[in-house]
């Protein structure tokens, strides 16, 4: 991991931003903590430079709860090199939501499982290098993203001991099948009039969760019309889970 730029924002929060290899990502910490934190990663669907403002919103309430929190640039999206297949996965998908029809398995299957067996072990390995930092010392929560990638981490990740997961993309069949593997505690985020969600598939993978402790909360509104007390309710959700692992 090598910072390549550092800024102080106005409320406590240390801002750097850092290169893993070839991906970017950004970390904010405490600048006040007297002893390692735990640390919250943050997902996205992609493009650190548009997401921006959202994700610093979020790192900001995780810092002030006593958490670093950390992102990194997904594959294919920003200035990272894109992926033939994905573009065309993509534009099947317009093609089929453009037209009014369903979706089919195939192009959901052809999108985001590259993404997800790209992703997940870069999130691991920011995870190796944030959890290096003498700042950092866990334990650790996921956050937001692409709720496959945020499924996937759950199975494959002991070091991950809470997550918030938004519902809002399409799902593959064979996630639907690892959420039964998922024993962390979770709460998961539902736009209840999300136009691009299909809340019955989303209500159905809540369903196949293996977690004893799962919560849903489910909201009027579409994709971008989250509550902002919903930001409140995650900052307690990783509070009471975080704290409580450390």
């Amino acid at each position: 991991m090598r910072f390549t730029s550092e800024q102080r924002l106005d409320d406590g929060v240390l801002e750097r931003a850092f290169t893993l290899g070839e991906i970017p990502g950004i970390l904010w910490t405490p600048t006040a903590a007297s002893a390692p934190v735990p640390l919250v990663l943050v997902g996205h669907p992609g493009g650190l430079g548009m997401m921006y403002p959202r994700l610093v919103s979020r790192a900001r309430d995780s810092v002030a709860a006593g958490f670093a929190a950390a992102t990194i640039e997904l594959p294919g999206s920003g200035d990272r090199p894109r992926s033939a297949a994905a573009e065309e996965a993509r534009a099947d998908l317009r093609r089929a939501v453009q037209a009014g029809e369903p979706v089919g398995a195939e192009i959901v299957d052809r999108l985001v499982l590259p993404l997800v067996e790209r992703a997940v072990p870069e999130w691991r390995a920011a995870l190796d290098a944030l959890l290096a930092l003498p700042e950092i010392g866990g334990p650790v929560g996921f956050s937001g993203g692409v709720i496959s990638i945020g499924v996937r981490l759950a199975v494959v990740e002991p070091r991950i001991s809470a997550a918030l997961l938004f519902a809002g993309s399409f799902v593959p069949r064979v996630i639907f099948e690892e959420a039964r593997r998922v024993t962390i505690p979770l709460q998961v985020l539902l736009q209840w009039d999300d136009e691009g969600n299909d809340r019955q598939a989303a209500l159905d993978l809540f369903d196949a969760f293996g977690s004893r402790e799962k919560t849903l909360h489910a909201n009027l509104g579409g994709h971008t019309g989250v509550p902002r007390f919903e930001g409140e309710e995650g900052t307690r959700f990783f509070a009471r889970h975080l704290n409580d692992a450390s």
